[in-house]
């Protein structure tokens, strides 16, 4: 699947079926807004269904920031509804696109369970089909409940059962995951692969992790202002390293970096 973005692709050959895919940051790095690109990226580029589980944003919020996101529109403005003419256009041009495609479905139920996700998953994939991408936001806000009192082994039941979806229904399975606090300690705030909460499980199960980092969360004067490394932590058939995207927060969106070439370590 066609990450849409270039350096990605080139890095990762796209996002490859029956892979489990992590996608960790910090809060407010944009974890959501970057899988959910991933998504529209997908859907805009292929005609299979993707399908959203969206375990903490209602479904109109995520719609909302997908709209945002595709026309390039301000989301403040979508929200309170303050919209010019050129808004419109784009908006409604974007609307006749996704009601002609019909492909992006969003599950907004929460606390849900591996084999809840499984069977919800197959009816779509048997209804049409198959299924281009599946994403999960995010893994820890899933239950497993005959383990609910050993969190490490819930996690590790999780991170398997989606990467056993992710084989059976042979379709690229993005999951976002939280990290340790304990990186706002560290002078390097890059996260790394032990950042993971939980981390054994879904570090052994990923066949790639990808980290968000912006760095002007952290340095309000950084000269790295709008944009954001994805830094792959693991990759099971490729290399490692760091892809730089644009980030535009007011419409939700990363771009292709068109800027200064960079040294990859």
């Amino acid at each position: 699947v066609n990450t849409g973005y270039d350096d990605l692709n080139k890095k990762t050959a796209g996002l490859q079926p029956s892979d489990l895919i992590i996608v960790a940051a910090r809060p407010s790095m944009g974890k959501t807004t970057f899988a959910m690109n991933l998504v529209e990226n997908a859907a805009m580029l292929q005609d299979k269904p993707v399908l959203i589980f969206s375990l903490e944003m209602p479904s109109e919020q995520i719609m909302m920031r997908s709209l945002a996101s595709l026309s390039r529109v301000d989301q403040t403005k979508i929200r309170t509804g303050q919209l010019d003419d050129e808004d419109w256009a784009r908006i409604s041009g974007t609307m006749g696109i996704l009601l002609e495609k019909r492909n992006i479905y969003i599950d907004d139920s929460s606390g849900l369970t591996p084999t809840e996700v499984r069977s919800r998953a197959r009816r779509i994939a048997r209804e049409h089909g198959g299924i281009g991408l599946i994403m999960i936001d995010y893994l820890q806000l899933m239950r497993v409940p005959a383990l609910s009192d050993n969190r490490t082994l819930e996690i590790a039941e999780i991170s398997r059962s989606l990467k056993a979806l992710a084989k059976e229904l042979n379709v690229p399975v993005v999951a976002l995951s939280q990290l340790n606090r304990s990186l706002e300690q560290r002078a390097d705030k890059r996260p790394v692969n032990s950042d993971l909460r939980e981390s054994g499980s879904i570090e052994q199960d990923a066949d790639l992790i990808m980290f968000i980092y912006r760095d002007e969360v952290y340095h309000e004067n950084s000269d790295l202002k709008g944009i954001a490394e994805i830094i792959i932590g693991k990759q099971r058939n490729g290399p490692i390293g760091t892809v730089r995207l644009t980030f535009n927060g007011q419409w939700s969106r990363f771009d292709n970096y068109a800027g200064p070439q960079y040294d990859d370590e």
